[in-house]
């Protein structure tokens, strides 16, 4: 059910969603936290609207949404209520603010927030260059932003690193999962060589491949190459070099990897880019600081940007033997 509340007040939106409530015999006693996604009044609003429902079922919630729109207008905040089919398991309010209001979110917000639980902030697109010191950032436990969404996602993500604050987190790195996991597990196995060298590439301006990059000199405590490859999308290859062989994983067509690793058969692996829904689920899960990541920022300058390029790993019929060794 969707329920349009134009020119309207935060205080008129309350009292609907009691009457709603009272109506529909629904509470907000199984709501985990309020999400608060602060976007532009667009096309693209929807589709954020849909990856936050998703999420919802895994973290019934109240989502909020603050669109931006055109700031020559006269004041005026137009709101929208969402339960039930068209809320997934939550509530969803969307505020249109214009004019003056546009840069209000916050102060229209708070009146909405769910008492005593925890606020997660989501900016999907454009985000301020420090979320914390946002307004509505101030409100919220952990900022999520997105730098492969921004007009120029290596340098949203260098904007990111000098803006870090515990708290925030970036699904550029959330789109990580799956490719650190895979190379954890592949160095937990025998033997256990130091790597002398790790080369990560991907498209120039992947922010994932450099946050991958930039995790591996964290980890491996050494300058990982950066490299831009020929072809693929996103991130399309890590070479980790030990003495009795590199582990490789080689994923040209971002949806399905090869892992090659010494001694063993080359094994496919699914690797397929994730979708935005996937990684707000997964950082809704967490509401402490991600040390990881922000050690990961800390390393970027440690990353060796020789300004080389890939070459695609040519294929072979038979699997790679060679001997044993050790997530977009």
């Amino acid at each position: 059910m969707i329920i349009d509340l134009p020119a309207t007040t935060t205080s008129q939106v309350n009292s609907k969603l009691v009457h709603l409530r009272e109506q529909g015999g629904a509470n907000t006693i199984g709501r985990v936290l309020t999400l608060v996604i602060v976007t532009d009044d667009s096309e693209k609003t929807e589709d954020t609207i849909d990856a936050a429902n998703y999420a919802s079922r895994e973290h019934p919630c109240r989502v909020i949404v603050v669109a931006r729109g055109a700031k020559k207008a006269s004041p005026r905040l137009d709101a929208q209520i969402r339960v039930g089919g068209d809320a997934g398991a939550s509530e969803v309010i969307v505020l249109r603010l214009y004019g003056p209001l546009s840069s209000e979110g916050a102060s229209c917000v708070i009146p909405l927030l769910l008492p005593d639980a925890p606020v997660v902030a989501w900016w999907p697109f454009e985000a301020p260059a420090s979320p914390a010191k946002d307004s509505i950032g101030r409100l919220a436990t952990r900022r999520i932003t997105d730098s492969a969404a921004d007009r120029n996602p290596p340098k949203a993500l260098e904007v990111r690193a000098k803006g870090y604050e515990p708290g925030d987190t970036d699904l550029a790195w959330t789109r990580l999962t799956l490719w650190r996991a895979l190379l954890a597990a592949a160095l937990d196995l025998p033997p256990n060589e130091r790597v002398t060298a790790a080369t990560v590439s991907g498209e120039a301006d992947s922010p994932s491949a450099e946050l991958l990059a930039a995790w591996l000199s964290s980890r491996l405590r050494l300058p990982a190459k950066r490299v831009k490859a020929k072809s693929g999308q996103g991130i399309v290859s890590v070479v980790l070099e030990r003495k009795s062989g590199n582990i490789e994983i080689d994923r040209p067509d971002g949806a399905v990897g090869t892992l090659s690793q010494p001694n063993q058969p080359d094994r496919r692996v699914a690797l397929g880019r994730r979708a935005v829904r996937d990684c707000i689920a997964e950082e809704l899960r967490r509401l402490d600081p991600d040390e990881i990541y922000d050690e990961s920022l800390k390393a970027l300058n440690k990353v060796d940007r020789g300004g080389r390029t890939a070459t695609p790993r040519k294929k072979t019929e038979t699997p790679k033997k060679v001997r044993a060794g050790a997530g977009t």
